[in-house]
């Protein structure tokens, strides 16, 4: 989805680029990732990558490595320290009281199997990533199952270090 510079931003496009602005806020380097939640084109909540308020931060502490094994046996290593972009801004919507159902999220790459849940029980109904996520196929079946509609700008696969 290359747009042309002469020409208005599709409202995927320009809710893609709020959310990529977002993202310079994430306090882990790693992932630098953001979401933005709208309903009726209209921005509900926004969220970035960081540490639980009042713990320090990756970007002041350092990262907080795991090493998963997923199915296929391949060990990838994950940052535990931080909230993900997509459940600090479900988590911000339920502070103010904002209901979700039948929103738009725009984020970074596939959500994970915690935030996919999360976003299918919020009643959000449509996902548009920017990328793909490595570990995605799981998020996107459940999507799936659930009548999500989930859509990609790239099929490309984030790759980010010390994956």
């Amino acid at each position: 989805m290359e747009q042309n510079t002469n020409m208005r931003p599709s409202w995927d496009q320009y809710f893609m680029e709020i959310a990529r602005t977002v993202a310079k806020r994430a306090t882990c380097d790693r992932g630098k990732s953001g979401c933005v939640i709208v309903r009726d084109r209209q921005i509900l909540v926004t969220g970035y990558v960081g540490s639980p308020k009042g713990l320090p931060h990756c970007d002041d502490v350092g990262h907080l490595f795991k090493k998963v094994i997923h199915d296929d046996d391949t060990i990838t290593n994950h940052c535990m320290r931080t909230v993900h972009a997509e459940q600090n801004a479900i988590c911000q919507a339920a502070k103010l009281g904002i209901a979700l159902e039948g929103a738009t999220l725009y984020c970074k790459m596939t959500p994970c199997r915690t935030c996919a849940m999360l976003i299918i029980n919020c009643g959000i109904a449509r996902v548009v990533c920017e990328k793909k996520y490595h570990a995605g196929a799981e998020s996107e079946e459940m999507f799936r199952c659930a009548g999500v509609v989930l859509e990609f700008f790239e099929e490309e696969i984030e790759i980010y270090d010390n994956q």
